[in-house]
């Protein structure tokens, strides 16, 4: 039998609801945001995804709140 375990996922809340999520997969972080179908990348390191995430949002958006889920 082989057991399957599923990457830790981090949700990103802005204050109009989510804006992105933060998965961990084993090649680091993968990055996705709501309004796109594709990653916008993978990040060897969850603070640098973070970073990352909240540099896709429009400029002068505040940081977003990273909810583990």
């Amino acid at each position: 039998m082989t057991t399957m375990q599923e990457g830790r996922l981090w949700v990103a809340h802005g204050t109009n609801g989510a804006v992105g999520s933060i998965k961990e997969t084993d090649e680091g972080f993968e990055v996705r945001m709501v309004d796109r179908t594709e990653p916008v990348g993978s990040y060897p390191e969850l603070d640098i995804a973070k970073s990352a995430l909240h540099a896709h949002l429009t400029p002068g958006a505040e940081r977003p709140e990273f909810r583990r889920h």
